[in-house]
Parts: structure tokens; sequence; C-alpha cells
């Protein structure tokens, strides 16, 4: 979670808000594609081209990543952004290297790395934790629904990221991207830097150039939060889009996976993938499928199109905004490439008991979810609580959110009535804007508020990257829009990405 809303709350409420070029160290580990992008940092289209052109191997790139990842998150800066690597990488990827001899390629992700945050479950050797020791046990039976997608595509898992301990849901205060399993995670850009989370891990190893591809999930602001602190694209889908089976829950009243790359187009392969109808998710039951979300992707699709931002929020915590240099230049690309800004004023919806209602989802889910794995120390969120009592660890991080999540009385009934009207104030809120001045879609910067507002919506949002502050550090620019406009969005993100070429890979830098 991303800090909003600051001071305008207290308890529970405020606490979980606030969760909110190699440089010296691996240049040994370069090697150039044909176009010029070193290897590690080369786009799915540009090692898919080098694998039909016979010039590389699934095996040879899993090898590659695993080498840089020894030397840049193991060793050197140590961003530690990867939980654990998957010992059945190169038996996969010799796999897929013989069915590409035999003239079948399953599609554009066909022999290509991808890693997973640690909260989603694979059934292989690999620990599914969410970053928690007291998870560490037995490996989960299933794979969930959209790690079989990936593995129907083609995809190698490569491994599994690090990420805020229970999606930064343990105690008030900690520092992003830390997890009792994985130690802290650093910015890549600027070590000392923040991180942001919960899924840390999986934007940092993408701009580290751990793998082209990387699976992030948020409840509220875990894609977008990290992939703007850590400089790469984020792609928070629709709730219902992507299913959740197999992920473990803060809530289905809000979680959702998405994509985390550093092209536009990367993610917008990795949806087609992921997109499709989940038996065991009824949030899946209407969505679209059968969508080819590169299909929109041009130079100009910004050309005519409104886009609004807001110049004042209003409501609770909400101030006048006072847009960096960084926002100003990207708007002027913008309208560079043809679309029309609107300034808006933009009234926040009453947050109610939120917060609450979030934590009751985790109280609920969680039981369930624990229920359907077997091996494990733990089946119930106060004998998690015993074991992190009984196991503080030398930070000797504390876990007040968790006690609160158990002590919390409200029942899932009450949770998904409040949520109700939360969602569709925060709904309304986004569709009457873009109704009452014919826009395209919205964009902020980093604010927060956009990010959250899109969280409780429910609505899909695409964070890419806008340039380099004073302090060395990755901006970013945030589209948003309505229910299912995907395609849309990730066109207009595509034409402002190709304008601007903000994208710029990390020099792990000492703070």
């Amino acid at each position: 979670m991303n800090s909003i809303y600051k001071g305008s709350m207290t308890g529970l409420a405020q606490a979980f808000l606030l969760a909110v070029a190699a440089s010296a160290y691996g240049n040994n580990a370069i090697a150039a594609s044909a176009t010029g992008n070193a290897l590690e940092y080369a786009s799915v289209s540009e090692l898919s081209a080098q694998m039909e052109r016979n010039e590389l191997t699934s095996v040879a790139l899993v090898k590659h990543l695993q080498t840089r990842i020894e030397t840049l998150d193991k060793q050197g800066p140590a961003i530690s952004a990867i939980m654990e690597l998957n010992p059945e990488a190169i038996e996969i990827a010799t796999a897929l290297d013989k069915e590409r001899e035999e003239g079948n390629v399953r599609g554009p992700l066909h022999g290509i790395p991808v890693l997973l945050k640690d909260n989603v479950d694979t059934a292989d050797r690999m620990q599914t934790s969410a970053g928690s020791l007291a998870m560490v046990g037995q490996p989960a039976a299933n794979d969930a629904f959209i790690v079989k997608q990936l593995r129907d595509a083609g995809a190698v898992i490569l491994g599994k990221t690090n990420m805020s301990e229970w999606a930064y849901v343990r105690e008030t205060g900690l520092p992003h991207g830390w997890s009792g399993r994985g130690g802290q995670g650093k910015n890549p850009h600027v070590l000392g830097a923040e991180i942001c989370g919960s899924s840390s891990g999986s934007a940092a190893g993408v701009a580290a150039g751990f793998a082209p591809l990387a699976i992030g999930t948020e409840t509220n602001g875990s894609i977008t939060c990290p992939a703007s602190a850590n400089g790469v694209v984020g792609v928070k889908p629709t709730l219902g889009l992507f299913s959740r089976s197999g992920i473990i829950p803060i809530t289905r009243l809000q979680d959702t996976a998405g994509a985390m790359t550093r092209t536009v187009r990367d993610a917008a392969l990795m949806f087609n993938a992921l997109q499709g109808i989940d038996a065991a998710d009824s949030a899946t039951s209407d969505a679209p499928v059968g969508v080819d979300y590169t299909a929109m992707l041009s130079t100009d699709a910004l050309q005519g199109k409104r886009i609004g931002y807001a110049t004042e929020y209003v409501g609770p915590g909400g101030p006048a905004l006072r847009p960096g240099i960084e926002f100003l230049t990207a708007m002027a690309t913008l309208e560079e490439q043809g679309a029309t800004l609107v300034p808006l004023t933009v009234e926040l919806p009453d947050i109610g008991d939120y917060f609450s209602v979030l934590m009751a989802g985790m109280k609920h889910e969680l039981p369930e979810y624990l229920a359907n794995r077997s091996g494990l120390s733990i089946q119930t969120l106060q004998e998690l609580i015993d074991f992190n009592e009984l196991n503080p660890g030398s930070e000797g991080y504390g876990q007040q959110l968790l006690k609160d999540i158990n002590e919390l009385d409200m029942s899932r009934e009450r949770a998904a009535e409040l949520f109700a009207v939360l969602n569709a104030g925060f709904q309304q809120a986004i569709d009457e804007q873009l109704t009452a001045h014919n826009l395209d879609a919205m964009v902020a910067e980093a604010d927060g508020f956009a990010q959250f507002s899109v969280a409780v919506a429910g609505y899909p949002a695409i964070t890419l990257p806008s340039g380099i502050n004073g302090d060395d550090l990755p901006t970013s620019l945030f589209f948003y829009g309505t229910r299912w406009s995907e395609p849309k969005l990730l066109a207009m993100a595509y034409s402002y990405e190709q304008a601007s070429l903000e994208l710029q890979h990390p020099t792990f830098k000492q703070q």
C-alpha cells in the first residue's frame, strides 16, 4: 500500500495506509542482442526473434539470467529481489527448445522466462510463502490458474520474487520490500531508496534485468507503487480479468494479479496469455475473452484522445497538486502526440470503514486458503501470530496488524456489504469524470490518490516510466480508465512510451 490520505484517519486504517547498466557489479554478465540491447534488457519480441533465427535458445537465456541474478541479486549490490530460483528451469527450457526445433511454437512467450511473486502457488519444488517463514514447508499441490496459463503459453517459470511480507499486512512502519524469508529488498536505481510494496521484488527484478516478465499482485497500490519506484511498466487489470485462484489472499473484494515488464508491448503479450474464465473465480465470469491486447498498439494512438488530469482533489486528505517537472514534461509529450488534456477538480468519496473491510477479508479468506495447503506449520491466523512470537527473527519486527486483523469483529457478509458501497462510489467518481468531459482516459503522476481510487473501483491502470528525477530515481505516468478499458489504455501508454523513450536501466547506485 502506498501512503495517501495521511492524517485523516487513525488506528488500523492509518496503519494499513502507511504501508503503502550494471555499474561495477555485473559487466561480466553482459551479452549483446542483435538490436543492441543487452540480452538481459531485451524485450520479449527481441528475444523471440533471436530464437526464431536460431541465435538464442531458451536454455542459454535462462542460464544467462541465472548468472546475472547470482552476480547482482545475491552478490555485488545484493538487491534481494529473488526469493528463490526454480531448480527445474533449465529442464523446462530444454523441453521448450526441443518443441521449437520440432516446429511447435506455442506463441510469443515460448521459452521466455517469467518471475512470480511469492504469493502465487506453483506445484513444483518452490515454496509459496508470502515472504513468511511460517509458510515454509510443503510446496503447493496445484499451480495457480495464471501459472497454468503461463506454462501453457510456453513461459519458463524462472523463480519467485521477494515481497513485503503478507503484502505489507504485518506491522505498521516496516520497511517496504522486507520479508522474514527474503530479507530487505533494494531499489536497483539507488540501493537505499524507497522500493515500495508489496510487489517490490517483481518490480526490482524486472528493472535489474533478471527477467523480461514478472507477475505482481495488488490489493491497493502494490503493482502501481513498486512499478513507479523501480522504473518499470506495471499494469493492474480490471478486477476479474485475471483469475485469483491459487494466490494467497488479502481479499477477493479487491485482490488482482497484474503484469510487470519493461515495455508496454510485453505487458500486452502477458495480457493475451492471462485472460480467461476460471470456474473457481466468479469474478472472471463476465470478463472479455479472446482479446488481442497488442492489436491497438500504435505510435499514433494518442491522436485525438481527450485525457483528464487532476489539478486538485477535494475530499479527505485531498490537497491541491503541484506537478513535478517530469509530469509537466510528460503532459507536453501527450499533447505533442495529439492528445487534448483536460484539467479537473476530482472529488474523493468518503472511504468510511474501508480498511476494516479489507482486513475482514483477510481474516475470513486466509484460513480458507491455508486449509487447502498441507504440510505447513500453521492453519490459522492465531497460529501465524504464535509462530512469529516464537520466531521473531534478527530484526525483531512486530506484527500488530496481524493481531488487529485476528481480533477484528466483522462478518464476511458485512464486509461485502460495506465494500459494495465503497466500490460503487469510486466507480461513479471515475465514470462521471469520463462521461461529463468526454474523456478517453485519465492520467496522473504517482500522487497516490488516483492509484487508491482505481484500486477501490476495481478499474484498470498502467504505470510506466516518465523520467529520472534529481535524486536519480524513476518517475512515472499513470493512465487509468473505466472497466475493461485495457486495450485503449495500453494503446495510449504505448504511444507515450514510444514518443518519450523514458525507460532507463538502473546503475545500482550506492546512496
